[in-house]
């Protein structure tokens, strides 16, 4: 059984709002902007409508030059492997290196961030020790033109998520980690510790920017589902963004429920607590709280239209959660949903696709898929990647104007270091 997602309009502003309007506004909350043709225009209504799901891609070819199965009308590239230069498309890479950056290992959690002059940056972690960030900067033609490190002397960068005002936070996967606040267009020495997100093993944070709360993962076997609520010094109802630097750290309790993988598949929306984390300042492996509620294996988040997305490898599950009516709801399951013949195993990251409001998620392992997870309930691959099975795919997040996804095979280079990749195709146009 597969349930179908969760999905509602935002709850405010409270007045009536064209639908163009509540795409816009949702899209740019979601961190992608939609422009151009992938707002889809309804003759009969007279409004603008969703794009066709991503679920309706079509099936996948062959394998490419690069060992990338793709639905029929999309290509991939190689942008980038870890240890080696990363090289300008400028006069067909006749630039060289672009200014001697050489990709970094083990490229985990990614997004993009739009630019003034209509380019992006893709920003990637490396979960490697030293660990950091590192970006590729791309030209308003999709055109590779730079490649620097915003982030240095950190480890087990896994992955983060991208805020509302344009910054990356950074995660590390240890019991000591931190959260970091990086800027796409700077340099190492811009980062910023946030200590006030929590000390754990962190994986992925995402914002609701409605309520001004962050919402984090955390990758352990005895792992709680988190939420930083700022202060209202740290974040004044007149300011665009929060310091993160004074707030409550918060864990999720389920009543009655000790362990979320108790939690069936068809048990609907399960009303949620929310306590103060104990020593918020100190590693909370070592500060467990009996009350809260374990998401063992917790992993990519995203937040959408009220709703905040996660998943759990331990089962691999994928949750919403609603923070306007304060529920968590089960809605994938590959454990009670055949096993290793589910059509999603080893859920890790994700993103959503907001032309469609596809929910996309990357395998950690099993088949090297891609999926995407419909409003109807539907899960199909829109990519695979054949012949590195002993990787895992990392950092999905599409380009601003939504025509390309980018991201990682871990360890798939010639030395399991690590490829990056651009899938460039009619996204949203099915």
């Amino acid at each position: 059984m597969i349930r179908p997602l969760p999905h509602h309009v935002p709850r405010r502003p409270p007045a009536p709002i064209s639908r163009r309007d509540f795409l816009r506004r949702g899209l740019a909350t979601s961190g992608i902007i939609a422009t151009g043709p992938l707002l889809w225009s309804c003759a009969d209504s007279g409004g603008t409508v969703l794009a066709p799901s991503l679920t309706k891609l079509g099936a996948l070819r062959d394998p490419d030059e690069n060992g990338i199965r793709l639905p029929e009308g999309f290509r991939s590239r190689v942008v980038a492997e870890s240890g080696v230069p990363v090289l300008s498309d400028i006069v067909n890479g006749l630039l060289g290196p672009v200014l001697g950056y050489s990709w970094h290992t083990f490229p985990d959690g990614g997004a993009t961030f739009a630019a003034d002059d209509g380019g992006w940056v893709y920003v990637s972690n490396s979960e490697s020790v030293p660990g950091g960030v590192g970006a590729l900067r791309f030209d308003k033609d999709g055109n590779i033109v730079d490649a620097y490190r915003i982030l240095a002397g950190t480890i087990i960068n896994c992955a983060g998520g991208p805020t509302p005002w344009g910054t990356w936070l950074s995660c590390e996967e240890i019991a000591t980690g931190r959260v970091h606040e990086c800027d796409p267009f700077g340099s190492a020495l811009d980062a910023r510790a946030r200590p006030a997100l929590g000390i754990f093993d962190h994986e992925a944070v995402t914002v609701d920017p409605v309520r001004r709360q962050l919402f984090l993962t955390e990758d352990s076997s005895d792992a709680t589902f988190y939420r930083f609520v700022p202060s209202a010094s740290d974040w004044p109802a007149d300011a665009a963004r929060p310091a993160l630097k004074d707030g409550a750290l918060q864990v999720m309790v389920v009543p009655g429920v000790a362990d979320s993988r108790d939690i069936p598949l068809d048990a609907g929306p399960q009303p949620v607590q929310w306590i103060d984390a104990q020593n918020p300042d100190q590693p909370q492996s070592n500060n467990r709280l009996a009350e809260a509620t374990v998401f063992a294996g917790s992993e990519g988040i995203w937040y959408v239209d009220d709703l905040v997305y996660f998943t759990c490898k331990s089962g691999n599950r994928v949750w919403a959660y609603d923070c306007v009516a304060q529920t968590v709801e089960l809605i994938y399951a590959a454990d009670l949903h055949g096993g290793s013949d589910a059509p999603l195993r080893g859920v890790d990251n994700c993103t959503v696709f907001g032309p469609t409001r596809d929910l996309i998620v990357a395998e950690d392992g099993g088949d090297m898929r891609i999926s995407a997870i419909g409003l109807d309930g539907s899960v199909v691959p829109i990519l695979q990647i054949v012949g590195q099975d002993d990787s895992e795919i990392t950092g999905p997040a599409f380009s601003p104007d939504g025509t390309r996804l980018y991201f990682s095979s871990q360890r798939g280079g010639a030395f399991g270091g690590g490829l990056t990749y651009e899938v460039t195709g009619p996204f949203g146009r099915a």
